[in-house]
């Protein structure tokens, strides 16, 4: 399946995608391929936000876009593996008998298939800014990640090593 379908069949049921995901077996590209997807997602996401300071501010925009592309393309990825691995090292103390790369797929998938709302989220705070609008969009997006998240792990770490 192309990835933009299973983004849209992950809101129908998260652990279904993360299952088939999984039988296609142990592969760090793919996984690397999500994390990495999703921080260059991220990082076009925080574009309108980064022209609306610049504008506003007088700051010059090339600089919040490097800091910003450093942060989110060459940091981010890094801080997300070891998200993974602390996920994984919570759910075998509560006796769950899936894999290390289980752990990644999960947090890798959801955050890639949460995309489209950070896109909006991102819109919102290029176009509205800062106040109730971003903050329910945000709000939004956590919790769609959370669930993504959440059943995903669930998933696989149901799978045996």
């Amino acid at each position: 399946m192309p990835v933009t379908s299973d983004i849209v069949a992950t809101y129908r049921g998260p652990g279904r995608v993360v299952r088939r995901l999984l039988s296609l077996g142990e592969r760090e590209d793919r996984a690397l391929i999500f994390v990495m997807g999703f921080c260059v997602v991220a990082f076009i996401a925080q574009l309108p936000s980064l022209a609306r300071r610049a504008h506003f501010e007088g700051l010059e925009l090339n600089a919040l876009m490097g800091a910003s592309l450093f942060g989110t393309v060459f940091i981010l990825p890094l801080f997300f593996y070891l998200l993974a691995f602390v996920s994984y090292g919570v759910a075998r103390l509560f006796g769950a008998r899936g894999t290390s790369y289980g752990a990644r797929l999960a947090l890798f998938w959801a955050l890639l298939s949460s995309t489209p709302v950070l896109l909006l989220h991102g819109l919102v705070a290029g176009f509205i800014g800062s106040g109730l609008a971003l903050k329910i969009v945000g709000a939004v997006w956590f919790f769609v990640f959370l669930w993504f998240w959440i059943s995903g792990l669930r998933q696989a770490q149901r799978q045996t090593e």
